[in-house]
């Protein structure tokens, strides 16, 4: 828009609004400063932290159902808690599967969705897990205390509970 102002003399001419150049510059600007707070912010870590959250998550879960489990039947863990740390096996999948695959039947667990309604499935399934599995392993040691983990925890962060 143009403004004319009058003088004793001489016309003027005013003009309103921004040059490209300016623009340019201003859009120039915003980039770089957008370019640094998305480095700052580096989403594929935090992305990477909210699974591991997940995974913590998830771990606790499983753990605090075979406990319970074992509380309401006498110290009685599960079938597939074994000595041997294994994957444990996913829901919906026939017992010769899991055991073809080596995997850990804790499925008793979801009978009647008594101590969950389903086995937690690690953030990064099934890109991580065995076709039959959920992409936590389960064990008993040799003094009967039950460890749970996530093997593909990210970040080099160790995701394992005992109890």
């Amino acid at each position: 828009m143009n403004k004319k102002i009058k003088d004793s003399s001489q016309v003027f001419l005013i003009k309103q609004g921004f040059t490209l150049v300016e623009v340019l510059l201003v859009i120039g600007i915003i980039a770089i400063l957008a370019s640094v707070v998305i480095i700052a912010i580096n989403p594929a870590k935090q992305l990477a932290q909210s699974r591991n959250t997940q995974r913590w998550s998830n771990v606790n879960t499983i753990l605090n159902a075979i406990h319970q489990y074992a509380i309401d039947n006498k110290g009685t863990l599960p079938s597939g808690v074994t000595l041997v740390n294994q994957e444990i096996c996913n829901n919906g999948v026939a017992t010769t599967t899991c055991a073809s695959s080596v995997l850990a039947d804790i499925r008793v667990l979801t009978d009647n969705e008594t101590y969950f309604t389903a086995i937690p499935i690690d953030p990064s399934c099934p890109a991580v897990c065995n076709t039959n599995g959920v992409g936590y392993t389960v064990k008993k040691t040799n003094n009967g205390r039950i460890v749970v983990s996530a093997p593909d925890a990210e970040l080099g962060e160790a995701i394992s509970v005992t109890r």
